[in-house]
């Protein structure tokens, strides 16, 4: 689990890995008890329902499961981030993706 560059994973701007994230621990709970989000009207009502989903030991293992199931880079073998991915101080924009590619076959060309 350490060659996983968990400081960029869970930033703001990399909000498409926290989304799934947590739609897959929060989804699972839902439909377990048969809610919909909507029915989410109050803190209470949360609250109340992660500490079922804390407290029933099938939930707890699928939701980590579906976690565990998310941390895999599908760009790499095995379980950890490439040394690329590795080095990043910041989430890449997509100005910073398309001066990589320009990059990239620039240097293809040569």
């Amino acid at each position: 689990m350490n060659k996983i560059n968990w400081k960029i994973r869970f930033t703001k701007k990399n909000k498409a890995f926290v989304t799934r994230v947590f739609v897959a621990v929060f989804i699972p709970i839902l439909t377990y008890y048969g809610l919909k989000v909507n029915d989410i009207t109050s803190w209470n009502v949360l609250f109340d329902l992660m500490a079922k989903a804390f407290s029933n030991p099938f939930i707890l293992v699928m939701s980590i499961f579906n976690f565990i199931n998310i941390i895999p880079d599908p760009t790499t073998s095995g379980f950890g981030d490439s040394e690329q991915a590795l080095g990043y101080d910041t989430v890449k924009d997509d100005k910073d993706k398309e001066e990589t590619e320009k990059q990239t076959e620039t240097d293809k060309g040569e």
